[in-house]
């Protein structure tokens, strides 16, 4: 028999489901934003917004309607980074307003509930554009609408069908925004929004559970279909506001629509990209503006400042050219050993393929000698055909593969027996560390049989920690671990857990070494900053005098801190 209805436990699963599979894309999210978009980070934003919410609802044992609605809107408020995460707590924020006084969603409500979001999103922006998640979010709305009016009153078709047009809406984005066509990809904020959809559905379809994500990667651009003129594009495109200027105000005395109006006004006289939402006692405020301080000056009549962040657009454009200019020399190269086939650049006897997520960590490989990088890992886990494409393109005779990862040996070993032409070893690596310790311990002199026995012994003396965060509660290895709290994951399991990163990762540290460890390596992730990072490496010195402390930039996504002891 077809759902009808939705309660308030299976609204908070489905928003929890929504939010992990958001948190798995955004990387993904992230590089869809191949032009200076205000937001730099779509993805990285999106999930800062969302997750400091899931962290409200994942602590709620038995929610009603009203207490969830409200852990949703204040929660992704407080937390909303960036011009789309702020959208994106609006449309909760409009969505929740509509269903908090019901026990249960029927489809008229749900079409009603989304009708508000989109109202409430589109009013937080002072000058909408069209082609953006706001675009998405209201085609999916008008879908709700219609299928409501039509008496359609089966919720798991009703949800699939919304969705399915929100992804059409999407594959449009490009026809709306040049720009978005002449890079070659849709609003990331938009497939931010589809992302959330789909880890909702795939919760109230019962395909995902609290103990089961999908993590599947939606495909995307290949790099040769990205137009040659992307970067000359970019280059052209003037940022006439160069700070990005966010803050809450912590309200003091009265702010009602005539003096919101009029803030929004002043904002404009001074900027653009105008987001204002007032909520209760607080005030989001988010504006690019060529100088923060006269913003700060005006939002400060209201009361007190909290959460300010200032980013110079500017400079981070500047980067984000640099990048692009030598990523499509990565592309032109990689393309003509594309063309080339095997016979692309110089022949030898030995040739490496490593698995690999971070762009510190791909630097590192290649700065050893690696000849191919498969961006994968954890949840990202390439397949067979993967493997067998990256050794056809590797212009030797014999071929190492470095899996990193236990969950991706299996498919390497089956990718060895599909290579006829060429020898194929694969070398039983579960973790980056090991990874390196292995190519480090390649002897060109010895054979492959040689080789491959004296790689796989020294990287069992590799002891590797990962840490990480948990997405929900459990107990592992008789340790008690809160959603939100950070693992410190050894080779055998937990290692420690707690809610300071730097503290998890010292102690996890100290789990591994022994008597005879010589050197810990610490490599920092996408989400740890190079100075946290040096704290960190000295604590472990402190701590360890006789070893060698090296750290170096990982840039590894999902893992803040890799940390090895041999």
């Amino acid at each position: 028999m077809s759902l009808q209805t939705i309660d308030a436990g299976c609204l908070a699963k489905m928003f929890l489901a929504g939010a992990r599979r958001l948190e798995s894309k955004k990387e993904w999210i992230n590089e869809l934003n191949v032009f200076p978009v205000p937001d730099g980070d779509t993805g990285t934003n999106m999930t800062l917004t969302i997750m400091s919410a899931a962290k409200d609802v994942a602590a709620m044992a038995e929610p009603d309607m009203a207490a969830l609605s409200k852990a949703i809107s204040s929660g992704s408020l407080r937390g909303a980074r960036g011009n789309s995460g702020v959208i994106l707590s609006q449309l909760f924020r409009g969505f929740t307003k509509g269903i908090r006084d019901y026990d249960v969603i029927t489809i008229p409500i749900m079409a009603a509930a989304c009708e508000k979001a989109v109202e409430t999103a589109y009013k937080a922006v002072m000058k909408p554009k069209e082609g953006t998640i706001l675009t998405v979010a209201k085609g999916a709305s008008m879908k709700a609408r219609e299928l409501a009016d039509a008496g359609e009153e089966d919720m798991e078709k009703f949800i699939g069908e919304i969705i399915a047009h929100a992804e059409y809406v999407l594959s449009q984005t490009p026809e709306m925004l040049p720009v978005l066509k002449q890079a070659g990809v849709v609003d990331s904020g938009g497939q931010g929004l589809v992302e959330v959809l789909r880890g909702a559905f795939d919760a109230f379809t019962g395909k995902v559970s609290a103990d089961s994500f999908d993590f599947s990667e939606p495909a995307k651009p290949a790099a040769s279909e990205m137009p040659r003129g992307s970067l000359e594009v970019q280059a052209d495109m003037e940022i006439k506001f160069g700070y990005c200027t966010e803050f809450i105000i912590m309200l003091n005395k009265t702010f009602n629509i005539k003096q919101e109006m009029d803030f929004k006004a002043y904002l404009e006289s001074i900027g653009d990209s105008i987001v204002v939402v007032a909520d209760d006692d607080v005030v989001k405020v988010h504006v690019h503006t060529n100088d923060p301080g006269l913003a700060i000056q005006k939002a400060l009549k209201y009361g007190a400042l909290s959460n300010m962040k200032i980013d110079n657009m500017r400079l981070e454009h500047q980067e984000k050219l640099f990048k692009l200019s030598e990523k499509e020399k990565e592309q032109e190269t990689s393309g003509q050993a594309a063309s080339d086939g095997a016979e692309a650049g110089e022949h030898k006897d030995s040739g490496f393929i490593a698995v690999s997520a971070g762009d510190g960590l791909a630097e590192i490989f290649r700065g050893l000698g690696v000849d191919s990088i498969i961006e994968g890992g954890q949840t990202m886990n390439p397949s067979t055909e993967d493997v067998v494409n990256a050794i056809q393109k590797v212009n030797a005779d014999t071929v190492y593969v470095l899996p990193n990862n236990k969950n991706i040996i299996l498919a390497a070993n089956q990718a060895k027996y599909l290579v006829e032409d060429k020898k194929v070893v694969v070398v039983p690596t579960k973790t980056i560390p090991q990874g390196i310790t292995a190519v480090i311990n390649f002897v060109p002199d010895m054979g492959a049989e040689e080789n491959e026995a004296a790689m796989t012994e020294e990287i069992s003396r590799v002891r590797t920690g990962e840490v990480t965060y948990a997405v929900r509660d459990t107990v592992i290895d008789d340790k008690q671990i809160r959603q939100g709290d950070y693992m410190g994951i050894g080779d055998d399991g937990i290692l420690s857990v707690g809610s300071d990163i730097a503290d998890v990762a010292y102690d996890m540290t100290a789990a591994m070494m022994s008597e005879d460890c010589e050197l810990i390596s610490i490599y920092y992730g996408a989400d740890v900053t190079e100075e946290d990072a040096e704290k960190l490496k000295a604590r472990v010195e402190e701590r360890y005098p006789s070893c060698d402390i090296e750290l170096q930039y990982g840039g590894q996504p999902i893992y803040y801190y890799i940390i090895s002891a041999e």
